[in-house]
């Protein structure tokens, strides 16, 4: 097999500056994410409890799958319509809006007429039935965000999703805790998709402008919608890998245990936010190499990104899973028992990483190949958590244990999924996508040497644990990565490029 890491011309190096330079950005944006979602997770577990919170997770999870079917796989097909098209790019991205806005109605509609779907243990009373109107707000935010990342405007996205998005829940679910604390986080969540579609629509409407001279055109709509099938079920299959598992627990369990998860989720699902941070400039770039038949040179960001990913969600698990008791005693004291769960799930989205990169290029080169795939380690992830589960009732295993099993689950299944999927697409490509390098290991078992030493101080020292023993791993790790682990390449994404790549332009004037 050939090597995709030799020389490289100006025009792949352009490509692993424009991926270093949409790192930069979202990374930052990931730090404002965090930053902003701690204290929602803290004011949704000290303010509302593990019951509201559950009920709140089961309730989302349905809207925000309601919502990815919406979008018709236009997240990722948008860049790929936009990069073949010879019509205005204003009138492409328009009608991508429209059927998204169908699609959401429709949506809306069935969600609406059968809201038990969304409360399938709890009653419906209040403000529940009307719920699945912001379907259509992430949906168009969605979309809007896809034609500005075919443009590599990826501040537009670190704005709405990154700063706009988790402060407003944060601040309204405060708020509305004096109105309702039965209500409150539905309503504060319904306030954040709202203001995350202004903060996207706003930048949208600048770059691309109203589409003059435009009108439907409902055969192009509904081929579009079509093309896109194998891509909205990829999105559909990654979104149902991490959040099957909310699911499971909300039928075999009542929603305390799913709150408690549901924390747990919330924590692990951060690392998360550094994969799809790198999806607004990862597409384009990819399909630019792909239409001049560059493979090597897809097979070389491919490799980039997957290691800058799975570098940074290393070091997010070490810090994590480490003090897991102390992280999840910061939501709350109810939320503790959830530590275990926690940590799988970190390790999980270490072992998630070079399945997640390698599944950018395959959705556009071997689709219903990366679908099927997708669909059968699904389903063994759904399987292997309900054996799980009733494997551990059996034995008599608190409820608490038990719900820890879709954790292990996924971790497995995801795990697999790196593997099969990284080799496919290797082998489509004929070049390496993935590598496992020995220093990043050694990496890890010092960050774990460090870890070890902290976690013997006595309980009383807990608060020690969480202020010196989380910077003193990610030290230990952080200086072996970046003495031995990280080469010049690695690198570009701490260094300004010297130049900003431009971004793909439309073959007619608007």
């Amino acid at each position: 097999m050939n090597r995709a890491d030799g020389p490289t011309n100006s025009s792949s190096s352009g490509d692993i500056a424009a991926l270093a330079k949409g790192g930069r950005t979202n990374v930052f944006g990931f730090v404002l994410r965090l930053l902003a979602r701690l204290p929602f997770l803290f004011i949704a577990g000290r303010i509302y409890g593990p019951d509201t919170v559950g009920r709140f997770a089961l309730a989302v999870l349905v809207v925000e799958l309601a919502a990815l079917f919406a979008t018709l796989g236009l997240k990722r097909g948008l860049a790929q319509a936009l990069s073949s098209t010879d019509r205005p790019h204003a009138h492409v991205v328009w009608d991508a809006m429209m059927v998204a806005f169908v699609a959401s109605m429709v949506a809306s509609a069935l969600l609406y007429l059968f809201p038990q779907v969304m409360y399938p243990n709890s009653d419906i009373v209040g403000f529940d039935r009307l719920l699945p109107l912001i379907v259509f707000a992430i949906a168009w935010s969605d979309v809007s965000l896809a034609a500005l990342a075919y443009r590599l405007n990826v501040k537009a996205a670190v704005t709405a999703r990154a700063v706009v998005e988790p402060w407003t829940i944060s601040i309204a679910a405060w708020a509305l805790s004096y109105y309702s604390t039965r209500d409150g986080l539905i309503l504060s969540y319904v306030l954040s998709m709202a203001a995350a579609l202004i903060a996207s629509l706003i930048p949208f409407l600048r770059s691309y402008g109203l589409p003059h001279g435009w009108s439907p055109h409902l055969r192009p709509m509904l081929a579009l919608a079509r093309r896109n099938m194998p891509l909205a079920g990829a999105d559909a299959l990654e979104w149902g890998s991490r959040n099957v598992d909310r699911f499971i627990l909300g039928v075999l369990f009542p929603p305390a245990v799913v709150g408690i998860y549901y924390m747990a989720q919330q924590v692990a699902s951060l690392p998360q936010k550094l994969k799809t941070s790198f999806d607004p400039v990862l597409g384009p770039v990819i399909t630019k190499s792909l239409a001049e038949g560059n493979k090597a040179a897809v097979a070389r960001q491919v490799m980039q990104v997957g290691f800058w990913i799975m570098a940074a969600q290393a070091a997010l698990a070490l810090a994590g899973s480490i003090p897991a008791e102390g992280v999840m005693g910061i939501v709350g004291p109810q939320f503790v028992s959830g530590a275990g769960a926690l940590s799988f799930l970190l390790v999980a989205e270490v072992l998630a990483s070079t399945g997640a990169v390698s599944e950018a290029a395959l959705v556009y080169v071997a689709r219903h190949r990366n679908l099927m795939l997708s669909g059968a380690l699904l389903t063994f992830q759904v399987l292997l958590s309900f054996a799980l589960v009733f494997l551990m009732r059996a034995l008599g295993y608190p409820p608490e244990w038990q719900a820890a099993g879709p954790a292990v689950a996924l971790a497995v299944s995801v795990g697999c999924g790196s593997w099969l999927k990284s080799r496919l697409l290797s082998r489509i490509l004929g070049y390496p996508v993935a590598e496992i390098r020995k220093p990043f290991l050694g990496a890890i078992a010092a960050g774990c040497a460090v870890g070890s030493v902290i976690m013997m101080l006595p309980p009383s020292l807990e608060w020690a644990e969480m202020i010196f023993g989380v910077p003193a791993i990610l030290i230990a790790y952080g200086f072996v990565l970046w003495r031995w682990a990280f080469r010049p390449s690695d690198r570009a994404l701490f260094r300004k490029a010297p130049a900003t790549p431009s971004f793909p332009t439309e073959k007619h004037k608007v």
